[in-house]
């Protein structure tokens, strides 16, 4: 009498063909894709850099007065007008 062998899940033996025995985790491994999706890792590095090398070349303090003369100036209307704008754009 022959004994059956249960299949466990990861046992891509008798999976479907065209899949490969592949789940879509170590597929991921497989194939890069040039879409990272939600949680770019690319872009929060970039980011992060753009960030420290703006901080480190000293711009804070500058960028800071450039805004604080836009706000006490004439322009804080638009800037507020620009800010109601933005605001009110539905995300999806």
């Amino acid at each position: 009498m022959a004994t059956q062998r249960r299949q466990s899940p990861s046992d891509h033996r008798n999976a479907p063909h065209g899949t490969g025995g592949t789940t879509p985790a170590s597929r991921s491994h497989e194939e890069k894709s040039p879409n990272e999706g939600e949680g770019s890792r690319s872009a929060a590095r970039d980011y992060n850099q753009r960030t420290q090398r703006f901080i480190h070349e000293g711009r804070v303090d500058r960028s800071a007065e450039e805004a604080k003369h836009a706000v006490e100036s004439g322009e804080r209307d638009k800037l507020e007008e620009a800010e109601r704008i933005g605001r009110g754009h539905k995300r999806s």
